[in-house]
């Protein structure tokens, strides 16, 4: 029950207002958080604290984040399949 509750907060969390963010966020919490290691969880969370703007620089490519940890999840975040 309490994850159920904890998905539907990060569902919302993960609505972004561009829907392309959207769709890239929300596909990685709905395949991969359940089988996430907690430390990955986290770096999912302090992800979700970043500008919309600066995200999506780093899922286009155009820059990196200098977190390793956070760059080395945006890397998963964009490989994985639609």
């Amino acid at each position: 029950m309490d994850d159920d509750i904890e998905l539907k907060k990060l569902r919302w969390r993960c609505r972004r207002g561009m829907r392309e963010l959207d769709q890239l966020l929300d596909r990685w919490l709905e395949r991969q958080w359940r089988q996430s290691p907690t430390a990955e969880r986290a770096v999912f969370l302090r992800l979700l604290d970043i500008e919309d703007d600066t995200l999506w620089r780093w899922f286009l490519g155009h820059e990196v984040s200098s977190d390793v940890e956070i760059a080395a999840l945006v890397e998963k975040i964009r490989n994985v399949p639609v």
